[in-house]
């Protein structure tokens, strides 16, 4: 890539709440932003309007993804399962298909997905998952399955791919960037709350850490008192 693809990311579902704070973040850090999202949703990108790209259009339609990330260092995007379409299994698979040779590749979902079952979730989550995996079905609003088929596609993709696992997400200013672990149930992790301004953060941060390719890190706001209580630990260690 020359040197000015190097600092081009897209940003897939950018107009929704994460995929504005990836916008902001990328921005920040110098990255032209192609930002990929449903034609109906591009007013939500108006505070970003003169400073990026816009791709409109299913973030699952593959050749809408091939348009958008092309000449692109980075691909930053949100695997969120709306519907009954396969909009994460799909726009997963339209990255790993049509991304520039080398690009590092930044996917978001939640702790519910696991690599190589070794997580230990919450006691309270496997009941909320089954209800939303059940609410989701009933309602066809989304789909919790097809998150986790695009999950495991990424795993088995040989491309510079990084799957960042969130915990339970608030609003607020920044804290800084999260913590993270292997596995979730990792005391490190135990107050399950991460600002989502900091998930974007980390997801973009993550553009440029190789440490992180082919990793599946579950992250925690690093002001969280699991996160404090692990930093005490090694200072007093």
């Amino acid at each position: 890539m020359d040197q000015a693809s190097a600092k081009r990311v897209c940003v897939v579902g950018a107009s929704g709440k994460l995929g504005r704070y990836l916008v902001q973040h990328a921005l920040a850090r110098g990255y032209e932003v192609v930002a990929v999202c449903r034609e109906a949703s591009v007013p939500k990108l108006a505070a970003f309007k003169d400073r990026i790209h816009i791709a409109a259009g299913a973030t699952n339609d593959a050749a809408v993804i091939q348009r958008a990330v092309a000449g692109c260092s980075g691909v930053l995007t949100v695997l969120f399962p709306w519907g009954r379409g396969r909009s994460s299994s799909g726009a997963a698979q339209a990255v790993l298909d049509h991304a520039e040779p080398g690009a590092r590749l930044i996917f978001s979902c939640g702790w519910h997905i696991t690599r190589d079952g070794k997580d230990v979730v919450p006691k309270s989550f496997g009941p909320q998952l089954v209800l939303g995996r059940a609410f989701g079905w009933l309602t066809r609003a989304f789909d919790i399955d097809d998150q986790v088929d695009a999950c495991r596609r990424i795993f088995a993709s040989p491309t510079k791919w990084t799957v960042v696992r969130g915990s339970d997400l608030e609003e607020g200013e920044s804290q800084g960037l999260p913590v993270w672990s292997e596995h979730v149930g990792d005391p490190i992790l135990a107050s399950n709350l991460t600002r989502r301004t900091d998930f974007a953060l980390f997801m973009v941060d993550a553009l440029e850490r190789d440490e992180l390719i082919q990793q599946a890190p579950a992250i925690v706001g690093c002001r969280s008192a699991s996160a404090l209580a692990h930093q005490a630990t090694q200072h007093a260690a």
